[in-house]
């Protein structure tokens, strides 16, 4: 097939298939480190690296090699389950994240959510310049792409679930404008941003989803 393809086709196939490569040969290695682990009464899924990093960065490269070869157009990601126990002891945090979020207004508590918090989107900021970099079309795969970023819950101290701290990046070919902080009215449902996403993205949906109240014509560029 490649003998068929323009110099910019053959470029592009060659980094495709180079990413594959590389993915295959960090699930080898990820593989091979869980066979020399030895760790008693403990079934370890294969193929699963053992730092939180490795895992995200594989599963993120994965995630931007499905949209450049077209194999899905849709993916969800949660980057740590909900009510996690995980510790970060890679960045000096040894206390499980899901307690911490209960702080009880603890200074020294806050700050270590605060922390893994910052961790958690410098992984997003690897993952959108994962995007960024790779050619899609008369631009990049950000460029074509809509991520949502962020949580149903503002507070995990008191489980509150108003002004949401929500990060939507991307162009949605054209449709975003970005760069902008945008606020509003007191409860207005998550689920108006959700119903303005499918709109942009070309999914018929009802005029109401959950419990939306109508699209967000801020979001309008």
């Amino acid at each position: 097939m490649e003998t068929n393809l323009g110099p910019r086709d053959r470029g592009k196939l060659t980094e495709y298939l180079d990413s594959i490569r590389d993915v295959e040969r960090r699930i080898q290695m990820a593989e091979e480190q869980n066979d020399s682990m030895k760790v008693p009464l403990i079934e370890r899924p294969a193929g699963v690296p053992a730092e939180f990093e490795d895992h995200a960065k594989l599963m993120m490269d994965l995630q931007a090699i499905a949209f450049q070869a077209d194999l899905t157009r849709v993916i969800t990601f949660m980057m740590a389950r909900e009510g996690s126990d995980r510790s970060y002891r890679q960045i000096g945090i040894s206390d499980g994240h899901h307690p911490l979020t209960h702080h009880q207004n603890d200074p020294e508590k806050i700050e270590k959510v605060t922390q893994i918090n910052t961790y958690h989107v410098k992984m997003l900021a690897y993952y959108l310049e994962k995007l960024r970099s790779t050619p899609d079309g008369d631009g990049s795969l950000l460029d074509h792409s809509m991520v949502l970023y962020g949580s149903s819950i503002c507070d995990g101290n008191a489980h509150t679930h108003h002004d949401l701290p929500l990060v939507l990046v991307g162009g949605a070919a054209g449709q975003l404008k970005g760069g902008r902080h945008l606020r509003y009215p007191k409860e207005t449902p998550m689920n108006n941003l959700l119903l303005t996403i499918l709109d942009k993205a070309k999914v018929p949906v009802p005029e109401k989803l959950g419990d939306s109240t109508g699209e967000l014509k801020l979001l309008e560029v």
